[in-house]
């Protein structure tokens, strides 16, 4: 019995982990990507956004999907598209046809990743066990990321950025075989799918961050700027008034009746907007500014990520010890400290101790977060929301990671395109934009004071 629940997390690691480097796996393969199909570093960021964007905005969708038709179906159904984006993606000609491609991929893994995290809160209910589980899976979450760049940069490096799309298939083609051995078939349930939702969250989400996308090309005054995100604001208004009437909405609002889900949510949402942008932004300015090669970026990763994995095996003990509301109030402090500090990049800046120590820290800070997050996203959901609860924490995730590095490449371009570009105005800009990274961390240190440590410590004194 232990064994099959052993192999059916690993099944469900297993497709977080492809998912979760796909977000990242091309960051260090970019400047590489952008001299190959002449981009600018502001619409390098379509690279990341056209698989995040869809992504999250078709999150919820296969979440209801699952709850609908069957969540191992619809996890199977993913991992054969995700499979088959892969291999195009990797064959692109094209930034069109690439583009494309990725945002296929995000709407397969779309499809497959609510069901994973739907699947372990179903399968691991015995409290030790599911810490366990949610222990391993947010570290998956948090730190596939970097773990995608050590591996695209190793990639791109030695062989081609291409390859990190195709060793997907293998690994795809391995997850669609054994997922029917190992994975139950979960109670169907009937119902509707809120498309108009779908995709009013959709270009909601898509008009905004081409708007801020715009406004680093264009300037904020422009009618290309302006337009996409107003444009944006209306859909996102529109949405939200179709899941208030709607019989069976994507996004059941009850999930935000509870002030800790709704502060994880939120919280989560700030983290990600800067701490994603990081991987954006250090390995440019490791290889435009210190001479990094496309494998060294993403090499200098492996303190954040060997420390960030590390805290995988603690966090059970430090949850239990201090409970998760101190947890994860200590693991924002300690990585807005790392940022602080890394943002204090320049051209004279040495990689150790000057990036390598803050590295650590914020690795610590990530790893200290993102399990008190996803279980506080989970308090007290019924099952029949929980596919729903689910898909909205990686919703979160995506879209801050999308909306973040949409925002803060804004900061960046207005800095770089100011003066002639040179490698002091580079590390000026990409400076000033991991600074921003640290106001988005403060922001969400802030909802956490006031949205989830009120309530732990009412329930202490009861």
């Amino acid at each position: 019995m232990q064994s099959t629940k052993s192999i059916m997390l690993t099944i469900i690691v297993a497709c977080q982990l492809m998912v979760v480097l796909d977000s990242s796996v091309m960051v260090t393969a970019l400047p590489e990507i952008g001299r190959t199909l002449h981009l600018t570093t502001a619409n390098l960021t379509w690279v990341q956004n056209a698989y995040i964007l869809a992504y999250g905005g078709f999150m919820l969708l296969g979440a209801r999907a699952g709850d609908i038709m069957g969540r191992r179906r619809i996890f199977r159904a993913g991992i054969a598209l995700f499979t088959v984006a892969s291999l195009l993606a990797g064959m692109a000609q094209s930034a069109e046809f690439l583009l494309a491609a990725r945002a296929l991929q995000g709407l397969a893994a779309a499809m497959a990743t609510p069901s994973t995290l739907a699947l372990l809160s179903v399968s691991f209910v015995e409290t030790k066990e599911r810490s366990r589980a949610i222990a391993i899976y947010s570290a998956v979450s948090g730190g596939g990321g970097s773990v995608g760049l050590i591996l695209g940069g190793m990639l791109t490096e030695w062989i081609s950025w291409r390859v990190g799309m195709f060793i997907n298939v293998p690994i795809g083609i391995a997850l669609l075989i054994i997922i029917p051995k190992y994975l139950q078939e979960t109670q169907k349930r009937t119902g509707h799918f809120d498309l108009l939702g779908a995709v009013l969250s959709v270009t909601g989400m898509t008009s905004l961050v081409f708007g801020f996308v715009q406004a680093a090309a264009a300037g904020w005054h422009h009618t290309v700027t302006l337009a996409p995100l107003a444009a944006g604001i209306v859909l996102m208004a529109g949405f939200v008034a179709v899941e208030a009437r709607a019989k069976e909405p994507i996004i059941p609002l009850r999930l935000f009746s509870s002030r800790e889900r709704s502060g994880a949510y939120l919280g989560r949402f700030l983290f990600i907007c800067g701490n994603f942008s990081l991987f954006f932004f250090i390995p440019q300015f490791l290889q435009n500014v210190l001479g990094f090669s496309s494998f060294e970026s993403g090499l200098a990763f492996v303190p954040f990520t060997g420390v960030q994995f590390g805290m995988m095996y603690v966090m059970p003990w430090l949850v239990s010890r201090f409970g998760s509301v101190k947890i994860l109030i200590s693991g924002l402090v300690i990585a807005i400290l790392g940022t602080i500090w890394c943002s204090q990049i320049s051209t004279g800046t040495s990689f150790f101790p000057n990036m390598f120590l803050p590295l650590i820290l914020m690795g610590i800070g990530a790893g200290m977060v993102f399990q008190p997050l996803t279980a506080f996203g989970l308090t007290d959901v019924d099952p029949g929301d929980s596919g729903a609860a689910s898909g909205l924490i990686n919703v979160a995730h995506q879209i801050g990671a999308s909306m973040g590095l949409a925002v803060l490449s804004t900061v960046f371009e207005s800095v770089y395109r100011s003066s002639s570009p040179s490698a002091e105005q580079f590390a000026h800009a990409a400076s000033i934009a991991v600074t921003g990274s640290a106001v988005f961390l403060t922001t969400a240190l802030l909802v956490t004071l006031l949205m989830l440590f009120r309530p732990a410590a009412k329930l202490r004194s009861e």
